[in-house]
């Protein structure tokens, strides 16, 4: 069955005709001028499903989520004369929207825009929720604000340009999100083929896990409290990300993150007893589509040093988002240093 325009909520929608949707949007906003970010990959690949808008071209990559770039999106912003009734249209994965809502935020003390994810990454996780961001001194997102955008726009054969890498880059966000859900959520997940990829049942996953975010985001928007539970994973993934881009091994955010959670899940299992049995389901899953991450017991200072400074901290030390269940959340959960290298023993050894 092919997937008709839905609309989740007011601002997130699945649709067939991006080209009417994006027009319907605009019109309804009615914006001085329009411009369009993103990267040269998204040129490349998608920007043939688009009319024609002035485009802010940047460089592709999660290393150019910086300063640097965000000063050429202003630029560029100031001299083609953007005002505070201007639209900045976000086309691209997480980084463009990360990075475009920031800059959106900004301009002018913030002016409106429509994120329109190209990667399974993107739909799932950046784009929605309204965290915006860009990376700074060697950490993950260390400087941003949040920030909903006007809408979301999800055209999933866009879905069909990705390799293989970074559709499983955003699988470990799909992942995640069922296990914060439900045990049914999470036995579809497993039940999902890789091996001949049907696109329509993907759309429906993709739907569904972007609900549970929402769910998530709507009771608790700016983070106090249900929505650290969007965490889990990235305490451990950040830090491995950001290793890895210092070793000259970058790794996609969703790879981090998947072997975030194997970290995670295991010291749940550890404080809260999360089932040996989903973890093992965990652990098969990871391995078979993500590969290895080889690191040493010379790299756990470093990883950890990397974890203290994770924005996520407070004043009882590393923050943790944990489960004691599927869909049973322990948030503000935290770990000794000799935990969390008793941790990393484990995730060693998965891969020796």
């Amino acid at each position: 069955m092919s997937i008709k325009s839905i609309r989740m909520n007011n601002s997130v929608i699945i649709t067939e005709n991006l080209t009417r949707e994006l027009k319907n949007q605009i019109a309804s906003l009615a914006p001085d001028f329009v411009f369009l970010l993103a990267d040269t990959n998204t040129v490349q690949l998608c920007l043939s499903q688009l009319d024609n808008y002035p485009v802010i071209e940047i460089p592709a990559g999660d290393s150019n989520k910086s300063l640097k770039t965000i000063a050429l999106v202003w630029q560029f912003l100031s001299t083609h004369q953007a005002t505070r009734h201007s639209l900045l249209l976000n086309v691209g994965g997480g980084m463009v929207t990360d990075l475009g809502g920031f800059a959106a935020a900004t301009f002018k003390r913030g002016i409106r825009f429509i994120n329109i994810p190209t990667t399974l990454l993107g739909a799932v996780d950046a784009a929605v929720g309204g965290k915006t961001g860009i990376n700074f001194n060697g950490l993950k997102n260390e400087i941003g604000v949040i920030r909903a955008s006007e809408a979301v726009i999800l055209y999933p054969p866009f879905f069909r340009t990705l390799d293989h890498d970074n559709l499983m880059s955003g699988w470990a966000e799909m992942m995640k999100h069922a296990l914060l859900s439900s045990s049914s959520s999470w036995e579809e997940i497993l039940a999902f083929s890789w091996n001949n990829i049907d696109y329509n049942q993907l759309g429906k996953l993709v739907k569904n896990s972007i609900a549970i975010k929402e769910a998530i985001v709507e009771q608790d928007p700016t983070e106090q409290n249900i929505r650290k539970s969007l965490n889990l994973g990235h305490t451990f993934g950040h830090a491995f990300e950001s290793f890895s881009y210092m070793t000259q091994r970058p790794l996609l955010h969703g790879y981090a993150v998947a072997f975030g959670l194997l970290c995670e899940l295991y010291l749940s299992h550890k404080k809260v007893n999360f089932p040996d049995v989903v973890l093992l389901q965990v652990i098969r899953e990871i391995k078979q589509h993500y590969g290895t991450f080889l690191i040493t017991a010379a790299d756990y200072p470093i990883l950890f040093e990397y974890m203290t400074h994770d924005k996520k901290n407070d004043a009882s030390g590393i923050n943790f988002t944990l489960l004691k269940n599927i869909g049973e959340v322990q948030v503000n959960q935290h770990a000794t240093e000799k935990e969390i290298f008793e941790t990393l023993d484990f995730f060693r050894t998965l891969f020796l």
